[in-house]
């Protein structure tokens, strides 16, 4: 598949996986499953992805379901179907959808949607990223004290930022970070599916991110975590690694 047919396709997921959502509102959206941290709305929306992913004959690795699809493609897409579920089941509109495409050379296409919004970050392999159509850039912020700091977690030392976010979307907050509405992002340990999107938004506009314990970040292994590290600058990545979330 081309990337232009790998993000109509995610494009497909991302409406089907919102419009499955719709029905539940208020104690509906809040209602868990037995495995802890799960909501039911993640169940919800990961079925409605994977009929619409596997027609397209792609593997897949979803956090909610684990491998499947076909074993021998070509193309693996790394799902996370509901990226922030606390804020999609409070009715906080800064949730998404994230889809990576990865073939033999690594991570090849992505798309980030804010499900609440609408708003669609993407990116190719050595060709970009875009917000809607319009090509993004980092901030260019260098010192920590000009710099608006996003978290997972808490982090370990209060530095000396110009404000800091915790917002609740891993794959949102990668993405704009490579946009410039966030300098940077740090995280407690995530997997695969939550960063992969973001990582390879980051990378095509130009904002250095890697793992804090020097890991290799492309991987695809459910039980895979990762701490991760994403700055406008890499003079501003090194500043803002001692306040890693421990």
């Amino acid at each position: 598949m081309t990337d232009d047919e790998l993000l109509a396709l995610f494009t497909r997921a991302a409406d089907a996986a919102r419009e499955s959502l719709k029905p539940l509102k208020g104690a509906a959206r809040r209602e868990r499953t037995d495995k802890p941290g799960q909501y039911a709305l993640d169940l919800v929306a990961d079925a409605a992805v994977l009929p619409v992913l596997h027609e397209a004959g792609v593997a897949v690795v979803s956090e909610e379901s684990g491998r499947s699809g076909t074993s021998d493609a070509s193309v693996t897409v790394v799902l996370d179907p509901v990226d922030g579920s606390t804020n999609c089941s409070r009715d906080i509109p800064y949730w998404s959808i994230s889809l990576c495409a990865l073939d033999r050379d690594g991570p090849l296409c992505a798309l980030v949607a804010n499900q609440a919004t609408g708003v669609q970050t993407t990116a190719v392999r050595g060709k970009g990223a875009w917000r809607d159509g319009e090509l993004v850039a980092p901030s260019g912020v260098r010192r920590v004290e000009d710099a608006v700091v996003s978290f997972s977690g808490t982090p370990a030392r209060r530095l000396a930022w110009k404000q800091f976010r915790s917002l609740g979307s891993a794959a949102l907050e990668l993405c704009d970070v490579a946009a410039g509405a966030l300098d940077a992002y740090l995280t407690s340990w995530v997997s695969p599916w939550d960063y992969l999107g973001g990582m390879l938004v980051c990378q095509e506009a130009g904002a250095p991110v890697l793992d804090a314990h020097g890991e290799e970040l492309v991987v695809t292994e459910t039980d895979t975590r990762r701490q991760l590290v994403a700055a406008a600058t890499p003079e501003l990545l090194d500043a803002v690694r001692p306040a890693l979330p421990s």
